[in-house]
């Protein structure tokens, strides 16, 4: 199920929400896709980096941490990153201000970022250090609790809404629309991931 929009009118056009949108697709086109394995060692984060259990792997971890913001992993991956920024992204720029939002977004994302190293570290194997993390979801998911505590009574119509039941072929498979039900916006929630998304 994924999220179409929200009934949330914004006031402003959400200059910083499109321009984020713009640079992730710009590092992925330009960037990624002619070399995707040199791009994620380039500027993916690495947690081992942090301290030193590894030898520095790429641009080294401060500049990465910010880098690997704008970088994602498949197409899949970049699409679905930048249809929950532009649903939920806009109505938040909107409620804290255009350079308020641009500087909630990086803590968001540096703050994901620390906390995957710090899971990392202490829960994960000395191999799971070395994995390289990338993507805007931290930012994104920080993005997302935002608009859940700004816009608590906000609805978020799904795209589809598959109903099957046990005694349903897979060919009467009911597939609705957002005609069933408005979500809350605290449906919509994503679960953080392990990885590639800090």
């Amino acid at each position: 199920m994924l999220p179409i929009r929200d009934n949330v009118p914004t006031r402003t056009f959400p200059v910083v929400t499109v321009t984020l949108i713009a640079v992730n697709v710009a590092v992925w086109l330009l960037y990624q896709l002619p070399n995707l394995d040199g791009s994620v060692h380039d500027l993916a984060f690495h947690p081992c980096e942090v301290n030193g259990s590894c030898q520095q792997i790429d641009k080294g971890w401060p500049l990465t941490a910010i880098t690997s913001m704008f970088m994602h992993g498949s197409w899949l991956h970049l699409g679905g990153n930048m249809l929950f920024l532009w649903i939920f992204g806009n109505n938040v720029e909107d409620a804290m201000g255009r350079l308020r939002f641009l500087v909630f977004y990086f803590l968001g994302g540096i703050a994901a970022t620390t906390l995957q190293t710090f899971v990392t570290f202490h829960w994960g194997s000395p191999g799971d250090t070395m994995v390289p993390n990338l993507g805007a979801s931290g930012a994104i998911s920080a993005v997302l609790g935002a608009y859940l505590v700004l816009l608590p009574s906000a609805s978020v119509p799904p795209l589809l809404v598959t109903i099957q039941s046990p005694k349903m072929t897979p060919l009467e498979t009911i597939v609705t629309s957002r005609r069933i039900m408005p979500l809350p916006a605290v449906i919509v929630m994503p679960s953080p991931n392990v990885n590639p998304d800090p």
